[in-house]
């Protein structure tokens, strides 16, 4: 009897995983899952698959240097096909040149990448048989591609409720501190521009944007009185609002969305470059890249909003300090990009006065 084709799965993204699992299963694969590093190597020391799907956002490493070490390993993976997905062109061509396979670009058609790894096991398709049995094929097709849809929209819904939720709680929680809800829209809005030209394989990392927006979140531990505060803080308050970037982590450490840069950012993006922030007075290299990024357009759009115990800064006067502030508070690459990618974060900015 036949044995039945295996697929191996490496994927964070659990909700994917039960869509491909679907999508390969329908047709005759036994798929395996693996949502992290450690769990691939624990399926590939015990299995041999006939392929591997494997994202490039993967969390604690990066997908490209795990393809390496997968051709440059035990010699039962080195010739495996490893098709790679990813939302970003420039990693795909990364993971190419490390010994992909083949690039499938996300957001991708499930049949598409079925097509692909049946192409590169070679796995033909049936040419011949009785009209009967071409009549069953087309209807499974048909079939098949329903089902799919219908995972795809459940995957999409699914992803919108996730969305919506944690876009209404940084809302209530802004709402607390500022008394408005727009600080997180623009703060992310930023924070993307900037990223994608400093490191654009971070926004493979779907927990990076709601790190962003929730990256206050710890603030809901902090009583009001320090809070809101319109007066200087006592050194003891400070000490207690300093808190809220460990409290956040804490309350999103079990929270599959965050896990990855997102959670780093949440605990990280009062660190400062030359080690005088919190809470763990990191300092250069060591502050997490994303929160790096997040400080100095954290900065920027505290120092252009009206605050309650402060008019706002000019956006030359914000931009002034900001340089002012490289090499001590902020990354001095960080800032060298903003001041290229300046006019989008202008064009941010001018939206957010009109509206």
């Amino acid at each position: 009897m036949r044995t039945k084709r295996q697929v191996l799965v490496i994927d964070d993204d659990r909700l994917l995983c039960e869509l491909l699992r679907t999508t390969f299963e329908l047709e005759g694969f036994d798929v395996l899952e693996a949502h992290h590093v450690i769990e691939a190597e624990r399926e590939l020391a015990l299995k041999r698959p006939d392929a591997i799907i494997l994202d490039i956002g993967l969390p604690g490493i990066d997908g490209v240097f795990y393809c390496e070490r997968l051709r440059e390993g035990p010699s039962h993976t080195r010739d495996l096909p490893v098709i790679v997905i990813s939302g970003s062109d420039e990693a795909g061509r990364r993971a190419i040149m490390a010994g992909a396979s083949a690039f499938v670009r996300k957001p991708f058609n499930p049949l598409e990448l079925l097509t692909m790894v049946e192409r590169q096991i070679g796995v033909l398709p049936m040419t011949h048989g009785i009209d009967k049995e071409s009549n069953y094929e087309v209807e499974h097709a048909a079939d098949l591609r329903r089902l799919i849809e219908i995972g795809q929209h459940q995957h999409e819904l699914l992803d919108q409720a996730y969305r919506q939720t944690v876009t209404a709680l940084a809302a209530a929680l802004e709402s607390r501190d500022f008394g408005t809800s727009e600080h997180s829209r623009r703060v992310t809005a930023y924070a993307t521009r900037l990223t994608l030209d400093i490191a654009p394989s971070l926004l493979d990392d779907p927990s990076l944007e709601w790190g962003f927006m929730l990256h206050d979140v710890g603030k809901i531990g902090i009583p009001d009185g320090i809070l809101l505060k319109s007066g200087t803080l006592t050194n003891g308050e400070r000490r207690r609002m300093q808190q809220h970037a460990i409290i956040g982590e804490q309350l999103l450490s079990h929270v599959p969305l965050l896990k990855g840069e997102g959670l780093r950012i949440i605990r990280s993006h009062h660190e400062n470059w030359d080690g005088t922030g919190y809470p763990d007075q990191l300092s250069r290299s060591q502050i997490p890249l994303g929160a790096r990024i997040f400080a100095a357009v954290d900065a920027l759009d505290a120092m252009t909003d009206d605050r309650p115990y402060r008019e706002a800064s000019s956006w030359d006067e914000a931009l002034t300090e900001l340089l002012r502030c490289r090499g001590t508070q902020f990354d001095p690459d960080v800032i060298d990009a903003i001041g290229i990618c300046e006019p989008d974060l202008q064009r941010i900015h001018t939206q957010r006065i009109a509206a």
